[in-house]
């Protein structure tokens, strides 16, 4: 970590030498290791690892960014003569500035956020291995005539942000994952499905035995797919993707959206968006989840907030720039590339969870479509009007009757999301933890 401190010190003493009013740089180091298996031999193998630095400069209300890979004294000071020959050319922004000197965090800690697993890392002949039984676990499953994209892998990164106003700090994270995607069938006929997991610690990953095997049955499960029939029925969106429609909502509540007049949430806040009783909240400082963060890309400290309250909208995702440009305060959302300014951007989030499990809600729907994978998007950004592509398994009489395939489902977005019924099933350790949700009426066209 001292080596990327005294990096972003060496990017600010040049950007003010430079001519820069006020400047604040980033440097990132990483490492990731991937191991990709076929037929029980070693298909692919990567490893990636090196130091990235950003430099932003601001010369009154204009601002400009640049990175390298290199950490040459000549390249720092090369990048600092740039940014601030681009900067004076830049339009003007009367939203951009640095944070003052009250906002920025002066206490936080890391070590409470378990963001690295602090054993040594895996070998390369253990992630082969990993991946090499998840592998034959899914090949064991009577059906499967292949498993594809058998990866098992982690990364490690530190980053290090400092800036011209007096903010200096950094953290480092990790992860570890392995996954398998499993076919059945040939041909116009194949299926496909996948399960993998992705942990800060590697020893709460689950057995690659179970990998392969879930992968494995959830494939066969998908053997014979159709198209469902078309018309104007319930649909229950899986655990698994379900989290893409609250997504929708998120994205809608981007400062950075509101601000554009982009949004088709824009004149709903204080607004009822979902049912009663519902409510979002995002918290930055979950242990053991790797997009946690001590602080925001331009040093204001991160704090749990609700963004729906008992299904009212309460408030925007913001940086510093979108909440001057919205006469709000920064939510402390701000994120950043070596080589982009911040933006604003949502971690940590987790919907109020229903009393019932999914197989209650597919008894309660009768039916209509359990959507287990979405594929492509048309979402209308001003209307909310949403398209999208989907496959799952059609339900009847509250229970699941067969595969279907090539379908789409739509809707308008501000009418699903107020209808939604969530289940029970959300898993704890993900990044944005929804369950299981059922929503009335949408439009399915099928055969």
């Amino acid at each position: 970590m001292s080596e990327l401190q005294k990096l972003t010190e060496q990017l600010l003493s040049a950007a003010k030498k430079a001519g820069a009013d006020d400047a604040d740089a980033i440097a990132t180091d990483g490492t990731s290791v991937s191991i990709e298996v076929l037929n029980g031999a070693l298909e692919h193998a990567e490893r990636s690892e090196g130091i990235e630095i950003g430099l932003r400069v601001l010369i009154g209300k204009r601002q400009a960014c640049v990175s390298a890979s290199d950490t040459n004294a000549s390249t720092i000071n090369e990048m600092a003569e740039r940014a601030v020959a681009m900067a004076r050319l830049a339009p003007e922004d009367p939203h951009i500035g640095l944070a003052a000197a009250d906002q920025i965090a002066t206490n936080w800690d890391v070590e409470s956020l378990e963001l690295v697993d602090d054993r040594p890392d895996p070998a390369p002949n253990d992630l082969q291995d990993a991946a090499a039984r998840a592998e034959a676990a899914a090949l064991a499953i009577p059906g499967i005539s292949k498993a594809d994209s058998v990866s098992s892998g982690f990364s490690r990164s530190m980053m290090y942000l400092a800036a011209t106003n007096g903010f200096a700090g950094g953290y480092a994270r990790g992860s570890h994952w392995l996954s398998c995607v499993a076919i059945t069938g040939e041909g116009t006929e194949m299926e496909r499905d996948y399960y993998g997991e992705s942990r800060v610690f590697a020893d709460e990953l689950p057995s690659p035995e179970d990998v392969g095997r879930i992968a494995g049955e959830r494939t066969i499960e998908r053997a014979g797919a159709r198209k469902p029939p078309t018309g104007a029925f319930p649909v229950l969106y899986d655990e698994r993707v379900a989290s893409g429609l609250i997504g929708h909502l998120l994205s809608a509540a981007n400062g950075a959206s509101v601000a554009r007049g982009a949004s088709w949430v824009q004149d709903k806040l204080g607004e009822q968006v979902l049912p009663e009783g519902l409510s979002i909240i995002e918290d930055p400082h979950r242990p053991r989840v790797s997009s946690s963060k001590p602080f925001d890309a331009e040093g204001l400290a991160t704090h749990r907030r609700t963004v729906v309250d008992n299904g009212i909208l309460q408030g925007w995702t913001l940086d510093l720039a979108t909440a001057r440009k919205l006469g709000m305060t920064s939510t402390a959302n701000a994120a950043r590339g070596a080589g982009s300014p911040p933006a604003p951007r949502l971690g940590n989030i987790s919907l109020t969870p229903g009393d019932d499990s999914r197989d209650d809600l597919l008894r309660d729907m009768g039916t209509g479509l359990l959507v287990t994978s979405l594929i492509g998007s048309s979402i209308n950004p001003t209307t909310g009007d949403y398209s999208r592509g989907a496959s799952g398994f059609w339900v009847e009489g509250g229970e699941i009757t067969y595969p279907v395939n090539e379908c789409t489902i739509a809707g308008n977005l501000n009418e699903m999301l107020r209808s939604i019924r969530p289940a029970n099933d959300a898993r704890a350790h993900l990044s944005r933890v929804v369950p299981s949700l059922l929503v009335e009426g949408l439009t399915i066209a099928g055969e």
